[in-house]
């Protein structure tokens, strides 16, 4: 039992490192500060947004682990971390697509404090490369 608490613990400890630079990426990919824009200007759009990279990144962080943890803990440790960074670099991308795509700028209508339906085409866009990346995990 101990050994599972430790498991949980490092697990926990990488997934929450994976979060926080899911969110230190949109950041940089967004004007200003980005927590600024959601908990003190209440933007809805950032919020949207910074929900999705979470939902996409906690999912690949959980397939990773559910799906590589009989291969020893290591091994399913270093495969959690890859896949994070893939499904991170992959999100970046697609967010650069998506705003080559569409009219404006992504990141400016991300932080608007009135709500933009970009938020949720950008959201939509995060879970679905992150839905691909866990695709791609799962046996």
């Amino acid at each position: 039992m101990l050994a599972s608490i430790g498991y949980a613990v490092a697990y926990t400890g990488v997934g929450i490192v994976l979060l926080v630079l899911g969110a230190l990426v949109l950041d940089l990919l967004t004007p200003g500060h980005l927590a600024r824009h959601i908990y003190e200007e209440r933007s809805v759009n950032a919020g949207i947004a910074l929900a999705a990279v979470f939902l996409g990144q906690g999912a690949i962080a959980f397939t990773t682990i559910w799906t590589n943890g009989t291969s020893g803990f290591g091994d399913a440790l270093v495969d959690t971390v890859v896949f994070g960074l893939v499904g991170i670099a992959l999100q970046v991308v697609a967010f650069f697509v998506l705003d080559l795509l569409t009219p404006g700028k992504l990141g400016q209508h991300l932080v608007e404090v009135g709500f933009h339906p970009a938020s949720l085409v950008s959201a939509a866009s995060t879970l679905a490369v992150s839905m691909i990346v866990v695709a791609a995990i799962w046996p």
